[in-house]
């Protein structure tokens, strides 16, 4: 396993995983940064650029004679955003608001219980849709609560309209910033 295609393996399995690591840092980057967590990303920053040097040059040296490695790079690159994107969603950075638009009645209430029983804030709106009164439940949470949050309402009532939309909180509510 010394060589492969008359070159080290290693320099191939260095490139691949390299470059996953670098793109799926690189996401990670990008989220926070988005999320309003500067100084995060930019540390992050700072090791991405220090990999993607090292693997660009190492892929760059000898292109010619080795274009195998231009392949290696490509394939990680796709690999890399995949689990980056994968890796962002369970690590679930930042805040994200619920809308639920429930009918009346007593699966609101028990709704209302539920989520606030498991120290979930909700702000109740009366409403009027085609088909009567309803209520909309407004929710502020952190993504990593997401998917409790929506397991508990549609527990309750699983035919609800739920609408999750990504916020930055700019101050006050329910969710105090560390």
């Amino acid at each position: 396993m010394e060589f492969l295609f008359g070159k080290s393996v290693f320099v191939y399995l260095f490139i691949f995983f390299g470059k996953i690591l670098e793109v799926a840092l690189g996401t990670s980057r990008m989220v926070l940064i988005t999320k309003g967590e500067r100084t995060k990303g930019s540390v992050i920053a700072f090791f991405e650029i220090v990999l993607w040097l090292m693997i660009t040059g190492t892929v760059v040296a000898g292109l010619r004679d080795d274009p195998m490695k231009a392949l290696v790079f490509a394939l990680a690159f796709a690999a890399g955003n995949y689990l980056g994107s994968w890796l962002e969603d369970k690590l679930a950075f930042g805040l994200s608001t619920i809308e639920v638009i429930a009918p009346e009645g007593a699966c609101v209430d028990a709704m209302l219980h539920s989520l606030r029983s498991n120290n979930f804030a909700v702000t109740v709106v009366n409403g009027e849709g085609k088909d009567g009164k309803r209520k909309l439940l407004l929710m502020h949470l952190r993504r990593k609560r997401l998917q409790q949050a929506v397991r508990l309402i549609n527990g309750i009532k699983s035919d609800c309209l739920i609408t999750v939309t990504d916020v930055r909180l700019v101050r006050g509510g329910y969710i105090v910033k560390k």
